[in-house]
């Protein structure tokens, strides 16, 4: 490949024009705007003649990239016309890379490249030249400009933008769909030879895709492609330089592509009959099982909608379409029986829910499957009449009234007897108790509506014979009012009337209230207990009533406080009423009625010296015995400070740090009297520990006799101080042998569980066999319910 290149190379090299026989020269050209060169001269006509410019002959070099000759290039050659061959002009070069790159012979005018030149660096190069006289320096011709064109070789392959690309068609797609178009790009002179001209190939890929030759665009190649078939293609793309030719240079690139999926496969269920099993329990919305449908296509062209079409069980179950697993869910739709039918059979159909009108040739997209649901026997549990009950009653009926009865059936086919009962977390206060043989609930306390309106009980059934299933309903008990409360005043009055009152004058509205609720509503009357000559009671007639003053002028003095007694009664029947007292109080009042002062002993007091600051000087007062108090008790803690206060003192001091004290009541350090037996109390000893709060006199002992032995002098000494607790060391004695008194608690023995009132539930006991029955109608029946013989 490399041998080809450089034969390519010599003969683009032989066909060129060498660069060695181009040449720029000088000619004399006429300038329209003349300028004088030199000196002036005289023609043979007499005139002046001025020297004309010269100009330099414009023309460009050409250089063959990628050089590898060990000399210089050789670009071309400069020469001037003024140039007599005797050295006396110098040939100067400037612009690109010139002194650098490009090289010129100062004397010769030769150019010559020093390095290898890129044209894909840099396709051409302007430079400027000027021949000037080397003794003078001065230009004998103007600077002309001209350009070295870099010729290229084929010495790039073409490349891709992208290694590898990604790309997709649907499948069953017609032969010539475009899938993608692959460019490459070639670094050489498009407008020089066929160096940058690129022809794409397939390399890998056939017979499914094919590529233009000129675009690069990719298309499929042959028919109906199958997705389920296969689904990824990787196919090799090549761009060759050269028009293709042989010697080009090329590249490659992968293209790996997917058939994306289309709705050309209709679902199929694996099964045309599915057998499912279900108790005749299960409540309505129950899964029984499910059914699926395959379909080979993917995404939204594999979605199924699931319905039921026929059978006999159409309005006893419905199908759910489970979108993420694609199943269809058979749920109950109405309650099952096993005596009423045991086998239900439905038709099930799937079909696709996005269809491609393109291939409604291959079939319908839908399937059908046969679905037999059997029902299974199971012990039911009993059956209400109605799913509740609402029993209404007088709050004023006797004990013992029956106030509704509930009814409940086994739905089995073996029927078996029903037993009652009150769920007593419903009935905590124990106001019911219910027939466990006929379900009649009736009254075992009395009724109260103004304590509770509304009783929400729960009865449960359960068969005789299987116990454990057993059937809730709930039964609201309305209470009914009855009139058996009095009226009673509204609120609390706080009145009072003015010494300067005139008669008739108002002096407090009253209304009142009524725990009752008569269906008419609620009608109030005042009156007075007894003619009062002080004060009158007018009614509204609105449930309302005004106190009237029946004189003029009060004096607090005399009388501070009036009692008024008020009879309220209803309108309902039995009629009801009550007396209330009203407390009306006297009081200095202004010109306009406003209460100043009611207490008589206010005269007493200084007119400068209110109420509060009376307050205030008395919490002042006892603001200070307080801090008085505090200063005491600090003071009497600070003297009973213990002696011994350093772990260094050697004195001889037995303390005892592993008790646990005397609980709550221990309120001194190793003052465990608490924990001793009471009936061996001693007499408060001082204790030994602390610094005694009063100091003993010392005793005067009498002196020893000079005789008397020193043993018997230090055991005389030894016990006395023994005996006085004031002398040091301060010894503490404590002593463990009592563990205190009972426990408030009292005994936690079950012996006496039986005097408790809690409820138990004694109905395990009719599971233990006959032996037990006794027991069970004693327990079980007891107080909750009674049994009907």
């Amino acid at each position: 490949m490399i041998i080809q290149q450089v034969l390519l190379l010599l003969l683009l090299w032989m066909w060129l024009p060498h660069p060695c026989h181009t040449e720029m020269l000088f000619r004399r050209t006429s300038d329209l705007r003349p300028k004088s060169f030199g000196g002036r001269a005289s023609g043979n006509d007499g005139k002046a003649i001025h020297r004309q410019k010269r100009g330099w002959m414009w023309n460009q070099f050409f250089l063959l990239e990628e050089y590898t000759g060990s000399d210089y290039q050789y670009v071309g050659k400069l020469h001037s016309d003024q140039d007599k061959g005797d050295g006396s002009l110098k040939y100067i070069l400037s612009g690109d890379g010139a002194g650098t790159l490009f090289i010129i012979d100062e004397k010769t005018g030769d150019i010559h490249a020093t390095r290898r030149i890129d044209r894909e660096e840099k396709a051409f190069y302007t430079l400027r030249a000027q021949a000037i006289n080397r003794r003078t320096l001065r230009p004998v011709e103007p600077e002309s400009e001209f350009v070295i064109k870099i010729h290229d070789i084929n010495d790039n392959e073409p490349t891709f933008p992208e290694e590898i690309y990604t790309a997709s068609v649907p499948e069953m797609s017609v032969v010539g769909t475009s899938v993608v178009q692959v460019t490459a790009t070639d670094a050489d002179d498009p407008s020089y030879g066929n160096s940058a001209r690129i022809i794409y190939s397939i390399l890998q890929g056939q017979p499914y895709f094919s590529v233009e030759p000129e675009t690069g665009i990719i298309r499929t190649a042959l028919p109906n492609m199958n997705r389920e078939n296969r689904e990824q293609y990787q196919v090799v793309i090549q761009a060759k330089d050269m028009g293709g030719q042989m010697g080009g240079l090329s590249g490659t690139t992968t293209v790996n592509i997917t058939l994306t999926d289309v709705n050309d496969n209709p679902p199929r269920f694996p099964q045309s009959t599915i057998h499912l099993r279900i108790p005749e329990s299960s409540p309505v919305g129950t899964a029984i099982g499910s059914v699926k449908a395959t379909d080979a296509d993917t995404g939204q062209n594999a979605e199924v909608e699931y319905r039921i079409i026929d059978g006999d069980g159409t309005d006893m179950f419905d199908i759910v379409t489970q979108k993420d697993t694609q199943e269809g869910i058979i749920t109950v739709r109405k309650p099952l029986d096993y005596e009423t039918r045991r086998l239900y059979t439905l038709k099930v159909e799937a079909e696709n829910t996005h269809v491609d009108p393109r291939f409604y040739y291959l079939g319908p997209f839908k399937d059908t499957t046969i679905v037999k649901i059997s029902v299974e026997d199971v012990d039911e549990a009993p059956v209400f009449s109605r799913s509740s009950y609402l029993f209404e009653v007088h709050e004023d009926i006797e004990l013992g009234t029956i106030i509704g009865t509930v009814m409940a059936r086994d739905p089995d086919s073996a029927s078996s007897p029903i037993r009652f009962s009150l769920d007593r977390h419903t009935d905590l206060d124990r106001i019911f108790n219910i027939h466990s043989g006929n379900g009649s609930i009736y009254t075992s306390k009395p009724l109260d509506r103004e304590i509770s309106q509304w009783h929400n009980l729960s009865v449960i059934a359960a068969e005789i014979n299987n116990p454990k299933d057993t059937t809730r309903v709930p039964v609201y008990v309305r209470i009914l009012d009855v009139n058996d409360n009095a009226p009673q005043f509204a609120v609390f009055y706080d009145t009072f009337v003015c010494e300067n009152a005139r008669a008739g004058q108002l002096i407090q509205t009253i209304s009142a209230v009524d725990k009752d609720d008569p269906l008419g509503g609620q009608k109030f009357f005042f009156s007075l207990a007894a003619v009062n000559p002080n004060f009158t009671v007018q009614d509204n007639e609105d449930n309302t009533a005004r106190i009237l003053t029946r004189r003029n002028g009060f004096s607090r003095h005399e009388i501070s406080t009036y009692l008024l007694p008020v009879v309220i009664s209803d309108n309902d029947y039995p009629i009801q009423s009550s007396t209330g007292t009203l407390t009306i109080r006297v009081c200095a009042c202004d010109s306009r009625g406003n209460m100043q002062s009611c207490n008589a002993e206010a005269l007493l007091l200084p007119a400068g010296l209110s109420t509060g600051a009376l307050v205030a000087i008395l919490l002042c007062i006892i603001i200070l015995l307080v801090i008085v108090v505090l200063f005491g008790a600090l003071k009497r803690q600070r003297k009973k400070e213990p002696l011994i206060l350093s772990k260094e003192d050697i004195r001889d001091n037995i303390v005892s740090y592993n008790d646990e004290g005397g609980g709550e009541e221990d309120t001194q350090a190793f003052d465990i009297g608490t924990l001793r037996n009471p009936a061996a109390i001693e007499d408060k000893k001082l204790r030994r520990d602390i610094i005694p709060e009063t100091l003993f006199v010392p005793r005067r002992t009498p002196s020893a006799p000079d005789n008397t032995d020193v043993r018997d002098f230090i055991n005389q000494r030894l016990k006395e101080h023994d005996i006085d607790p004031s002398a040091p060391p301060y010894d503490s004695l404590a002593t463990y042998a009592y563990e205190g008194n009972d426990s408030i608690a009292e005994s936690l023995s079950s012996l006496e569980s039986g005097t408790t009132e809690g409820d138990q539930n004694y109905d395990y006991l009719r599971e233990w066999g006959p032996r037990f029955n006794k027991l069970a109608e004693m327990y079980g029946g007891g107080e909750s319910d009674k049994d009907t013989s």
